[in-house]
């Protein structure tokens, strides 16, 4: 984009007042914003009335800083990683967004998307997951992955971080593993210990926001950019969620446009797995495996990926699943008295084997002295 292109839709973005769907409405009665701001204040004030006029005619503040250091942005990759705001005009510009109801109006990118926007499924859920919530994450996200799909999902902590990591394991060398959508900047990351997290994504990815520089992370950002993430993607999988989770609403966005969600069971007893439940109810297609996916994905979708390599359930294939102290467990989180209780074993001796499977990375020690075993792959 040329610096006098990127100045008009940067000074479009930033006039108060001028939403997205005033935006969307001038510029289909005059064109491109270079094109809208040159008529005078009684042109505009007939589309839009006066208010919005007279702001649009009044250069937003800040404008000249962001354009700036926007070109300060552009001018300046990471090694390897390329840099782009794209435009809703843009030929880069990912079509899925397009057929959306409220597509942004600019997306800055950081990653190399030079092929084009790839066939990707949302991977979203709580940012305080249970340990199994946390290791289905990453395992659906490495099948989903070795099948050629990418993962979209937001850089959150707890689930978003696991699908990202999962993806990154899973995809070839060369692979387009991850797209990460934020709801800050992209001078910026958010949360801090994702950072090294951010930057391989942009190596094997991309990391993309609609929020111009210097945006700190607001709250109400991250609820918006969910209709990006869901829009990106074939279908959203909601691994782990309370009935409040914002994981909920990118599943509703989905919906809106006419897309599959897809949901993960989990225990009757844990309020993490309650909004999985009540998506179910509403329609949300059950899964256990990334293969149950894959088989729910129209086949335009499917003829777009690389034959599936080791798609698996994120069951446990190790010999110790048969251990008697496993089966006692069972895979609700239980406290140590309950397992003194149905094992008739000593305290001792059971908090030694209860190490000894932690280690092993077969059970979970939560909070609250509760053990909860583990599904690994």
């Amino acid at each position: 984009m040329e610096q006098e292109e990127l100045a008009t839709w940067l000074r479009l973005v930033l006039t108060p007042g001028v939403g997205n769907d005033t935006a969307r409405k001038l510029m289909a009665a005059f064109g491109s914003p270079s094109d809208l701001f040159s008529l005078d204040a009684s042109t505009l004030a007939q589309a839009v009335g006066p208010a919005k006029a007279a702001a649009l005619l009044r250069e937003p503040p800040g404008l000249q800083a962001q354009l700036d250091s926007t070109l300060l942005w552009l001018d300046s990759p990471q090694q390897d990683v390329a840099r782009r705001v794209l435009h809703v005009g843009d030929v880069g510009y990912p079509c899925a967004l397009l057929d959306t109801e409220d597509p942004p109006l600019m997306l800055y990118v950081l990653g190399n998307i030079g092929s084009g926007w790839p066939a990707a499924l949302a991977v979203v859920g709580s940012r305080n997951p249970t340990p199994q919530g946390e290791s289905n994450a990453r395992l659906f996200a490495r099948s989903l992955a070795q099948s050629g799909l990418a993962v979209v999902s937001g850089l959150a902590l707890g689930i978003d971080g696991a699908a990202h990591e999962g993806a990154l394991e899973g995809a070839a060398p060369g692979q387009f593993a991850t797209i990460a959508v934020v709801g800050t900047g992209l001078d910026q990351v958010y949360p801090r210990q994702h950072a090294s997290l951010a930057q391989r994504i942009a190596r094997s990815g991309a990391i993309v926001s609609e929020y111009p520089l210097g945006t700190p992370p607001l709250a109400a950002n991250f609820p918006r950019r969910n209709r990006i993430i869901a829009g990106l993607s074939e279908g959203t999988l909601v691994v782990e969620a309370a009935l409040k989770s914002g994981s909920l609403i990118t599943a509703r966005m989905a919906l809106e446009q006419g897309k599959d969600v897809f949901a993960i069971p989990g225990s009757i007893h844990s309020t993490q797995s309650r909004g999985c439940h009540e998506l179910l109810k509403q329609g949300a297609k059950l899964v256990a495996s990334a293969q149950d996916v894959l088989e729910e994905l129209r086949p335009s979708v499917l003829a777009r990926l690389s034959p599936a390599v080791g798609v698996t359930a994120p069951e446990s294939t190790r010999s110790s699943r048969n251990d008697p102290l496993l089966q006692l467990l069972g895979f609700d989180p239980v406290s140590l008295d309950t397992l003194v209780a149905r094992s008739g074993t000593g305290i001792a001796e059971l908090q030694a084997r209860l190490l000894e499977l932690e280690l092993a990375g077969e059970v979970a020690r939560l909070p609250g002295g509760l053990f909860q075993r583990m599904a690994t792959g």
